[in-house]
């Protein structure tokens, strides 16, 4: 008959072992009870929330309600328009306001059109002009919209695609006598003077916007100008 032998004792290695495999099990179940939440407060977990999509993400005290949330993310939105028209500033333009009315060119249904003369002789680079010429675009519109809100040419350009030509002039004094001219057949004439924050002198006239008005009028005053 075959004698059993003895089992020896666990040694004090098994020991460290089973204990540290222990720990660990502990230690991640109770990460995982703490991330879903399970031994938080409620009041903490108030503690971080987030803006709504494309606006600031905030971190709100435990105590602080919705609407100071809102009072927060205007106010920071306020801060960013503000510093974004700071940096847009530098290339402020201002408008000369002309003298003498507008005539609605009653019985008239030909096609109408904006043009837009650009000075040569200040050396603006395209992006530049590019921005006068939306200025002198915009002045036009504008004073079509405190003087003559329901004419019909303005309702007719903007009907048939708002057409717009850019023409060259080679100095200021050629650009006034085209301002005046163009007046003198009651038709809106904007002036567009620099701010002289950036590329050339405070007060330049960089462009001058003609109309909108009928093509056959416009070309009395523009017509013999070279295209930009």
């Amino acid at each position: 008959m075959t004698s059993t032998p003895d089992r020896l004792p666990p040694s004090t290695t098994s020991y460290v072992v089973a204990t540290a495999i222990l720990a660990v099990s502990i230690g991640y179940f109770i990460g995982q009870a703490s991330s879903l939440g399970l031994f938080s407060s409620p009041k903490s977990k108030s503690s971080s929330k987030k803006s709504w999509p494309n606006s600031y993400d905030v971190t709100i005290h435990p105590d602080s309600s919705d609407e100071e949330l809102m009072t927060h993310l205007r106010s920071n939105g306020k801060k960013r328009v503000k510093d974004t028209e700071d940096e847009e500033s530098e290339d402020e333009e201002l408008g000369q306001e002309q003298e003498g009315e507008l005539k609605t060119f009653e019985g008239n249904r030909e096609e109408c059109k904006l043009v837009l003369v650009v000075r040569t002789d200040l050396g603006m680079g395209k992006g530049k002009i590019a921005a006068q010429c939306s200025h002198a675009t915009l002045a036009c519109y504008k004073y079509f919209l405190s003087h003559a809100p329901t004419s019909p040419l303005l309702k007719r350009w903007e009907q048939l695609g708002q057409a717009k030509i850019a023409l060259q002039v080679p100095s200021e004094e050629d650009m006034q006598m085209l301002q005046a001219q163009a007046i003198s057949l009651g038709l809106c004439a904007q002036v567009i003077h620099d701010a002289g924050r950036t590329q050339i002198a405070s007060g330049s006239a960089t462009v001058l916007g003609v109309g909108p008005g009928p093509k056959s009028v416009i070309d009395k005053v523009t017509g013999h100008l070279k295209l930009l």
